[in-house]
C-alpha cells in the first residue's frame, strides 16, 4: 500500500502572529513602568513655582533641600529641624564633596522658612545655590 503524497496531509502554514498575547504583554510592561516610575523618581513630593528656567540633570550624589508646604525641611530625605540644618549642610556637603546645593520650595510654604534654607546654604563657604522652578509651559 503506496502513501499519498499530497496536501491533504500536511497542515497549513501559517504565518500569523498573535496579537493578543503580544498587547496583552505589551500593556503589562506600561503598568510596570507607569507603577514605579514615581518611585524611581525619588525625593520628597513638592510642588515648585514656575518660572523660565534651565533644565537641571538630576544625579545621586546631589544636595536637596526641600522646603514643603507645611513648612517642614527636608535634607535628602530626610526631615530635618531648622536649627540643626547648617550644620547639617555642612557634613553633607563635605562628605559629597558638592559644589553646589538645589533648594526645592513649595509654592505654598512660608517665605520665612525658605529664606532660612536659603540663609543656611549662604552660610556654607565656597557652595552655590540653585532654585528649583518648573518650567512655565510655551
Amino acid at each position: 500500500m503506496k502513501r499519498r503524497r499530497g496536501n491533504r496531509g500536511r497542515l497549513p502554514v501559517r504565518s500569523e502572529i498573535n496579537v493578543t498575547s503580544l498587547v496583552d504583554v505589551a500593556f503589562t510592561l506600561l503598568v510596570i513602568f507607569i507603577i514605579t516610575a514615581p518611585v524611581l523618581q525619588g525625593g520628597v513630593e513638592v510642588n515648585v513655582p514656575e518660572g523660565h528656567v534651565d533644565v537641571v540633570e538630576a544625579s545621586d550624589d546631589m544636595v536637596r533641600v526641600t522646603v514643603l508646604e507645611d513648612n517642614t525641611i527636608f535634607v535628602g530625605e530626610a526631615q530635618v529641624a531648622e536649627v540643626d540644618l547648617p550644620e547639617i549642610l555642612e557634613r553633607i556637603i563635605q562628605e559629597n564633596n558638592a559644589d553646589m546645593v538645589y533648594l526645592w520650595g513649595d509654592s505654598l510654604a512660608t517665605y520665612g522658612r525658605v529664606a532660612a534654607a536659603i540663609s543656611a546654604v549662604a552660610a556654607q563657604e565656597g557652595v552655590g545655590l540653585s532654585l528649583i522652578l518648573r518650567e512655565i509651559p510655551r
